[in-house]
């Protein structure tokens, strides 16, 4: 029975394909259906086949003359063939489904679609008349194009897009594009299910910036979440690497430091032109190892630990925002993304973050926090290893989430440096579920490459779900220091690597 279910869909498809392609063209004369917007701002469909594709005619329109019904389980040949006719016929396109018994039928979502739109004809593209017919009333059902009334087209639904996932296209896909066309709705393929993901959707929007979208599939997630991906993709801005989403789909190279301070890290060993092309020439050499965009960073100290309580007693100078900006602003131009670091002495995490708002608030900024230097009271720089509770990391978490939604930024990059897990208290507790951030732990040991390599394996080890690795190269205390194809070597590889 199984077998001869199989092959009467095959057949049916096989005919219909020839049915329409043997069709006569025809005058429009009837008037076409009435089409509408979806209602709210942003909308996700999601179920089955069937469920979907009623679901996404019933939000586009309000009646049609014709209604094209395809088989859900048919060839792809056979749907593409669907679609075009409903197109043709600026028709909806709903789907059959098989039953228990693999018998075709249609759906208690699709019957009520139909009736609702009533249509003076059905068509039923690759599925058999005799079925569909036994489940309508009031409605003619065709096999054959040339059988239908010929019909006008509906004004378009302007500033309304339809957001389907990149790739291949499933029989809900299909119908759904169908049916947006015929509305005259604008279709935008998104990769990931994330309009930020990748600069074809990002433009897209950015140029048509729809008033009300309707997504399909559950992989977009909540409506709302959805919105606010939304609005990052309509500025149209996009990091260097191109796209909104910073990892996995770019590997940073950084050279690390304070400017004009060589003792503080490779960034203070010349000025800002030359530091701009040490860093191209270092990013450049990881480009053959790389499958996604390699792009140069600097990870500039904003704060700097020092061994006297200074004037504000927090043992951190802290760099104003006026001594930074040029650094940013010209590695920015340059194409480079920039990380502010955190070396927070005494003072409160979230706190410093927040006197880097300004610079914080462009969209190729991130943030690092240095839990070496975070102390305790009565701790002293260098006397030990600071630390920080995981309640203070989600603090400056949800506060530079916040920051990047409300200014509908790109997404940021959150580094956590660590070479102990005692740096980090109550890591498994880590927030790593907002989207606007991506989370690196960075680890930070320096030495021999084998004790950097233990090292590695602890921190991967503990580490939650849901965040990035990075890894240092110091240039002076590594015994050897790794090369571009040796750091590479790392599992998971890093999509941060540090110069020091």
């Amino acid at each position: 029975m199984l077998l001869a279910a199989i092959t009467a869909i095959a057949v049916a498809g096989a005919s219909y394909v020839a049915a329409r392609s043997s069709a006569p063209p025809r005058a429009r004369a009837l008037a076409g259906a009435r089409v509408h917007g979806p209602g709210a701002s942003v909308a996700v469909v999601a179920g089955s086949p069937s469920a979907t594709a009623a679901a996404v005619a019933r939000r586009l329109f309000t009646s049609s003359p014709v209604v094209v019904v395809a088989d859900g389980d048919g060839s792809p040949a056979a749907l593409a063939a669907a679609a075009i006719d409903a197109r043709r016929e600026s028709a909806p396109m709903l789907l059959s489904s098989v039953g228990p018994h693999r018998e075709l039928l249609l759906s208690s979502a699709t019957v009520a679609e139909i009736r609702s739109l009533h249509p003076r004809d059905v068509l039923a593209a690759g599925v058999s008349s005799r079925v569909v017919r036994a489940q309508l009333i009031r409605a003619d059902v065709v096999a054959s194009l040339s059988a239908l009334p010929a019909t006008t087209r509906p004004a378009a639904l302007r500033r309304v897009a339809l957001l389907v996932p990149a790739g291949p296209r499933s029989a809900a896909t299909v119908a759904s594009i169908a049916t947006a066309m015929s509305a005259g709705v604008e279709v935008i393929p998104v990769r990931d299910a994330d309009p930020r993901a990748d600069s074809v959707s990002i433009k897209a929007l950015a140029r048509s910036r729809p008033g009300q979208v309707l997504a399909i599939g559950a992989a977009f997630g909540t409506a709302k979440g959805l919105a606010a991906k939304i609005a990052v993709a309509e500025t149209g801005v996009q990091l260097p690497g191109g796209g909104q989403i910073v990892f996995p789909g770019h590997r940073l190279v950084c050279l690390y430091g304070s400017p004009g301070t060589p003792a503080l890290g490779a960034l203070g060993d010349q000025g800002l032109r030359a530091s701009i092309a040490r860093i191209r020439k270092l990013a450049a050499m990881y480009r053959p190892l790389s499958r996604v965009p390699v792009v140069p960073a600097f990870e500039i100290l904003a704060t700097i630990a020092e061994s006297t309580a200074g004037r504000n007693g927090l043992y951190s100078y802290e760099n104003s925002v006026a001594s930074l900006r040029p650094w940013v602003r010209a590695a920015n131009k340059a194409g480079l993304y920039v990380i502010l670091d955190l070396q927070a002495g005494r003072a409160n995490l979230l706190a410093q973050a927040k006197l880097y708002q300004p610079l914080l608030k462009l969209p190729d900024v991130g943030l690092a926090l240095d839990p070496e230097w975070k102390l305790q009271p009565g701790q002293l720089p260098m006397h030990q290893i600071g630390s920080v509770s995981v309640t203070q990391v989600n603090s400056v978490i949800s506060w530079l989430a916040a920051l990047t939604g409300r200014y509908h930024l790109p997404q940021k990059v959150l580094v956590l440096h660590q070479f102990q897990l005692s740096m980090i208290q109550g890591e498994s507790k880590l927030d790593t579920h907002n989207s606007d951030l991506a989370i690196v732990i960075h680890m930070d040991g320096q030495g021999a490459p084998a004790s950097k390599q233990q090292t590695w394996n602890a921190i991967v080890r503990a580490a939650p779900r849901g965040v990035f690795f990075g890894w240092k190269n110091f240039f002076l205390k590594d015994h050897p220091m790794l090369n571009p194809r040796q750091t590479m070597r790392h599992r998971p590889q890093p999509v941060m690597i540090s110069y020091e």
